[in-house]
């Protein structure tokens, strides 16, 4: 079953018919074309001449370089990278004239040296009936991202056995981003949802490394490790932990779990597991087949207020019954306790499902990042089937 999913978009653009590349509503078209004789894929968006930006890979390298400058009247005039820290280096320059399906002219070095530039209007491969659902969704979201996968293909790594259930580890070499797929242990559709999902996510978190090192230049750091929490016929949980600098004054680390429901191969939200409030659980948009729908504003304000004014008191108050040597609040004159009391640090809680109960992480400010992550606070499960969500759930015993 693997090797069919395995034969995705990236894999066979060769064998997909061509579709015009949709243009992004904030104005960026997507181009493809050569520098020099190299083949190129040029993102631009040219809506405000004074401040035209964009971003460029080589197709060899899939690693991006940063656009800027200006469009008069047909003649556009970019400069490649940017001096980020205060540097005064000449830079690599581009000027090109409009065409009736792209741009071309050249580019030159700061040394002087000059190629030709062509570009046409991108054309995207077709997704296929094999594509991965995220995927097929980027030719008319990020048709950029699109090509950029068009050149990357996962490898095989480790294998292991976790709770029962044989797992494949596949990592993008370039992003050294890696993930696992579910080998066995559960039924064939299901299997095929899951790992849908699950290489989705490992996809996205190469699109997000990508992200980064634009952001960020040659200072960029991007550390990721995902590790499977509980597997079991009703759901797949996973933590995935990243540790990055993207530019700006620091780095940062955080957890960014991936809760499935193995029935639907849906994405869970909390509100789909525990629900404290009064009436039936809001109804989550993120329970569709990517993952990607956001919540309505209406959603949005009523979950915020649920989370503020009766989520947080309520898991504060279990967790004080459950754990009340961790959650005594520290002495006025102890700066370097970790004060978990305090209601602003669960608001939006980490969380997935562990073989005790269900794991919820604060999130502190960056000077008390430190205090992220306990091991102990886990509500158990026989808490949280008092407080049904809006997924029925086969959750396990305590």
């Amino acid at each position: 079953m693997l090797k069919g999913l395995l034969r995705l978009a990236p894999y066979a653009a060769a064998l997909f018919t061509l579709i015009s590349a949709a243009h992004a509503e904030d104005g960026r078209r997507v181009f493809t074309g050569t520098l020099g004789k190299t083949p190129i894929v040029v993102e631009l968006n040219t809506t405000q001449p004074d401040e035209v930006n964009g971003r460029y890979f080589y197709e060899k390298y899939h690693r991006d370089l940063a656009l800027s400058g200006s469009l008069h009247e047909s003649t556009l005039t970019l400069v490649e990278g940017e001096n980020r820290y205060g540097e005064d280096e000449p830079l690599p320059t581009l000027k090109l004239e409009e065409t009736s399906n792209g741009w071309q002219g050249e580019w030159q070095s700061p040394q002087g040296k000059k190629l030709p530039v062509k570009l046409a209007e991108a054309k995207l491969p077709a997704p296929t009936s094999m594509t991965l659902p995220f995927i097929a969704t980027l030719p008319q979201s990020a048709p950029y991202e699109y090509l950029r996968l068009q050149g990357l293909k996962l490898k095989p790594a480790k294998k292991e056995n976790f709770m029962g259930y044989d797992l494949q580890w596949w990592t993008e070499p370039e992003s050294k981003i890696s993930l696992f797929s579910v080998e066995s242990g559960l039924p064939k559709d299901d299997l095929q949802r899951v790992n849908q999902q699950l290489l989705g996510r490992l996809w996205r978190e190469v699109i997000s490394y990508h992200g980064c090192l634009l952001q960020g230049g040659v200072n960029t750091d991007f550390m990721q490790q995902a590790e499977p929490k509980m597997i079991s016929p009703a759901v797949v949980s996973l933590n995935i932990s990243t540790s990055y600098y993207c530019g700006g004054a620091h780095p940062d680390f955080g957890d960014s779990p991936l809760n499935l429901d193995v029935r639907t191969g849906h994405p869970l939200s909390l509100a789909d597991v525990l629900w404290v409030g009064a009436g039936k659980p809001l109804s989550h948009a993120d329970r569709d087949s990517t993952g990607d729908q956001p919540l309505s504003a209406s959603e949005s304000e009523a979950y915020s207020t649920y989370q503020r004014e009766v989520l947080v008191p309520w898991l504060i108050k279990q967790f004080t019954t459950l754990y009340p040597n961790e959650m005594k609040k520290p002495a006025e004159d102890d700066d370097n306790a970790c004060d978990y009391s305090d209601e602003s640090i669960w608001g939006y809680s980490p969380w997935y499902f562990t073989t005790k109960g269900l794991y919820l992480g604060p999130y502190f400010a960056r000077v008390a990042r430190a205090c992220d992550a306990p091991d102990w606070s886990i509500l158990p499960y026989s808490v949280v089937k008092q407080h049904p969500g809006a997924v029925k759930l086969q959750l396990p015993q305590d």
